[in-house]
């Protein structure tokens, strides 16, 4: 008896072991990046400083193949309620576009992370940042179950202040709590502003017992690509090697990093971008200028992350908290410079006077070594790093190789809260989850990832099975792709196999008949 007494003081006060989920409450922590390619962070692949998120990697888990809804309204539909964004009514945009899947709000079958932890668990609920998912009030992040909230309700914003970006009348809208605010200080850079918003939120809570559940949504580094001078100074000249170089040097990083795998090719260089040394010297210049402004804004973020987790350990609650860090998409190919719907200024780039994208050669870059973009859904569009950190719980260091997507982090949350997901809240029947917790992917436990997942967006369409993904472009062909060898999506199997083609298609068929899913000609004709 007495060696049994003391065998428990002993694992009492050695705490939890690697891998083991404590029995306290844990404090999670999510924070998404706006358009950011799989390859814009130093530990997967970059060039561009984030020793803090780098930082989180080291110290937790890397998640090598894990995945977005390829744009900012889905992906962040997918990530608040784990289910395919057309099951909670944002398989688009935000406007209405003629059925339940594409109403353009969260609709009343889903509930939010949010909701879930406040009242099931009794968490403290913050969001600071992008929002996205609806203008309605039912939408909003008030009613969506957050106590503390400063939300950016559109799709972009100037990072200086909340003037209109587009010709059609159409005002940026922010929102604290439930009252509509102006950002009107040109000195108040966007990424701080969130950043502050939410550690202050943290300091009015820090007496509280409650554990809390914070999600930042940064709107970095989305266009108008605009940066603090001092940042941009940082990188102004490093990009005059061009991107032909640096496509090539991430991917030898990414391979001596474990991010890929040897087999998996560098893809071709997008054809709509020309060869670096075809351009000018004033082109050059020009060039390097854009991608030096969202080098700058990406290194911004990361400072910004680096005063969340300097703010969590200065509470002293860094030791049970889980951080997650992901992107909502690739990197973006928009060429805002000639859209016509968004009004122009051509001050001086970076500024609060200039609007302008980083465009397809360097989104190219961003997304390495995959091809296509935001919007997309080959890899390039929907592929996203996932860094999970949970000191104690997750081996320095680790990897996982395993496929994963968006829809897993209500399910891990929820895991995590001890919280099992209701079959109806607050008189809503809610829609089964589709995602499946990541908890066993850190705790050392048998893993395998999500065996099948999908994706529309625009009519791009997608089923990844396995090591199979079939994808088609709107109006083209399926293309079949075997991600074991060729993740990178260059040797196209379907003409080889073409019953393997015909299986993956019927299966995706069936779900998109199940989530909503209608053909995009007809909704962009209504």
């Amino acid at each position: 008896m007495l060696i049994r007494i003391c065998l428990l003081i002993i694992i009492f006060y050695m705490g939890p072991a690697f891998g083991q989920v404590p029995k306290q409450k844990p404090n999670i922590v999510i924070i998404l990046a706006d358009d950011m390619g799989f390859s814009d962070i130093g530990c997967f692949g970059s060039e561009i400083s984030t020793p803090n998120i780098d930082r989180l990697a080291h110290e937790g888990l890397k998640m090598t193949q894990f995945y977005n809804a390829g744009r900012c309204c889905p992906s962040r539909a997918a990530l608040l309620t784990g289910l395919y964004p057309h099951q909670a009514g944002v398989g688009d945009m935000v406007k209405y576009k003629g059925s339940p899947a594409y109403q353009g709000f969260l609709n009343e079958n889903s509930a939010t992370i949010a909701e879930l932890l406040k009242d099931e668990a009794g968490y403290n609920t913050i969001v600071s940042g992008k929002w996205h998912v609806g203008l309605q009030q039912s939408a909003l992040a008030y009613n969506r179950g957050f106590d503390k909230s400063f939300t950016l309700l559109n799709n972009g914003s100037s990072y200086f202040n909340s003037a209109p970006l587009y010709n059609d009348g159409s005002k940026i809208t922010f929102m604290l709590n439930d009252k509509e605010v102006s950002r009107n200080d040109t000195s108040n850079y966007l990424t701080q502003a969130i950043t502050d918003f939410a550690v202050k939120s943290l300091d009015e809570i820090k007496e509280q017992q409650k554990p809390f559940f914070l999600y930042v949504a940064y709107n970095a580094p989305h266009w108008p690509i605009q940066a603090l001078s001092q940042d941009i100074g940082k990188y102004k000249g490093r990009y005059l090697k061009g991107w032909d170089i640096l496509r090539k040097q991430r991917y030898e990083k990414q391979l001596a990093e474990g991010i890929i795998k040897k087999q998996w090719q560098l893809s071709a260089r997008d054809n709509r971008a020309p060869a670096w040394d075809s351009l000018s010297p004033e082109e050059k210049d020009k060039w390097d200028t854009r991608m030096a402004i969202y080098a700058a804004m990406v290194y911004r973020m990361d400072v910004c992350i680096g005063e969340i987790v300097g703010k969590l350990k200065q509470l002293g609650k860094d030791k049970n908290t889980i951080i997650f860090f992901a992107s909502d998409n690739g990197g973006s190919a928009d060429e805002v410079k000639s859209l016509s719907t968004v009004i122009q200024k051509t001050g001086l780039p970076g500024s609060v006077n200039s609007i302008d994208s980083y465009e397809i050669p360097w989104a190219n870059v961003s997304n390495t070594p995959f091809k296509l973009f935001k919007r997309n859904t080959h890899e390039g569009g929907i592929a996203t790093p996932l860094i999970i950190w949970y000191p104690g719980h997750i081996k320095a260091g680790s990897t996982n190789h395993s496929p994963g997507h968006l829809i897993d982090l209500m399910p891990t949350c929820l895991d995590l809260a001890g919280v099992k997901y209701p079959t109806q809240f607050k008189s809503r029947k809610l829609t089964p989850l589709a995602g499946i917790s990541l908890v066993d992917a850190f705790r050392n436990k048998f893993y395998t990832g999500n065996k099948t997942l999908f994706w529309e967006h625009e009519g791009s369409t997608a089923i990844r099975k396995g090591k199979w993904k079939l994808v088609a472009e709107p109006d083209q062909p399926w293309e079949l792709y075997d991600l074991e060898k060729d993740r990178s999506e260059i040797q196209n199997l379907a003409i080889r196999y073409p019953e393997k083609v015909k299986s993956l298609k019927n299966e995706y068929v069936l779900w998109a008949k199940r989530v909503g899913v209608m053909e995009w000609t007809t909704i962009k004709n209504n």
